[in-house]
């Protein structure tokens, strides 16, 4: 079974590691949300890519979700020291290096997913991590700053040093309309037996690969079952604040919302968690196949019984 599956950072990360429990002889590729990427200190990070392969190559941080296992902030502390900013962000040593080779690759004129196969050819995450596009894509917010004035700021600052704080007013992946899918992306997609979409944000991870030009349009002309999983459980996200950036785009925060979202054109089946059941209903008449079952990540095997459940939603849809 080849599977496709589009992913942000940590509720990706960890659907993909209940996925591969649920499916082992699957061939699984991960296409990757580069919007959440900046450059800081000269480098070139890529947050979602990178929880993706720690998480699934055995060196994330377990109890942050992020950043690797058995990190220490020297490097943060002495760039500090000097005054160099932000000091917001936290870079682990271990995690600099990371980012080291890929900012010398992409110097060197490697593309973004030629990095990415290199990098994870240490990591072995047991699936095929594609970036969405090799172009630099960048998610920004706009916010309400003092004296009612508008800002625009990275989705890095409002989300790690403002701490969604703030309403958004709008978000925006720049340089999106001018991207094209990286190379092998829309191969996966057409090939695919099964696409999922994680419990991941709908906006800025999901919503930012959906924003590049031909992904959408290959995902709703595949001709394969596409089924996601709500991110927002009882009104609220799972994890994370899901529901300020999606207040920016005008959906509600509840599990039917963020379906209509996405809307029949693109779903083919939904998973809601057990406590929004009466969202059953509501998603059916829309057109898209909806379960109540649950949904918390609490462990691995928790884990891969929502994927199991994901594959067997997508073969009643195939029916």
């Amino acid at each position: 079974m080849r599977i496709v599956v589009l992913a942000g950072g940590i509720g990706g990360a960890r659907f993909l590691r209940g996925l591969r429990a649920a499916a082992p002889e699957a061939d699984i590729t991960v296409i990757g949300n580069t919007g959440d990427d900046i450059h800081l200190f000269g480098l070139k990070v890529c947050p979602d890519l990178d929880t993706v392969m720690y998480t699934l190559g055995g060196g994330i941080n377990e109890e942050q979700g992020w950043g690797r296992a058995d990190e220490t902030f020297h490097i943060k502390e002495e760039l500090a020291a000097y005054g160099v900013e932000p000091t917001w962000f936290g870079l682990g040593d271990r995690d600099f290096a990371t980012h080291v080779i890929r900012t010398q690759m992409l110097g060197a004129g490697y593309p973004l997913s030629a990095v990415t196969e290199a990098l994870c050819a240490r990591w072995k995450p047991g699936v095929r991590l594609l970036p969405m596009t090799d172009d630099r894509v960048e998610t920004h917010v706009a916010i309400q700053a003092e004296e009612g004035t508008r800002k625009v700021v990275h989705f890095q600052e409002y989300w790690v040093k403002l701490r969604a704080a703030m309403a958004a007013e709008a978000v925006v992946p720049v340089g999106a309309d001018q991207s094209k899918p990286a190379p092998g992306v829309l191969e996966a997609i057409s090939t695919a037996d099964v696409i999922l979409f994680p419990p991941s944000n709908p906006v800025v991870s999901i919503g930012a690969i959906l924003a590049v030009p031909g992904i959408r349009e290959a995902i709703a002309e595949a001709g394969v079952p596409v089924v996601g999983l709500s991110p927002i459980v009882g009104g609220a996200p799972v994890r994370g604040m899901a529901d300020k950036v999606l207040a920016a785009v005008g959906v509600e925060a509840t599990a039917a919302a963020v379906a209509a979202h996405y809307g029949s054109g693109l779903l083919d089946g939904w998973l809601v968690h057990t406590s929004d059941a009466d969202a059953v209903a509501d998603v059916e008449a829309a057109g898209i196949r909806c379960r109540a079952v649950p949904l918390l990540m609490a462990d691995l095997d928790a884990t891969a019984q929502m994927a199991r459940e994901a594959l067997t939603l997508a073969e009643e849809a195939r029916a």
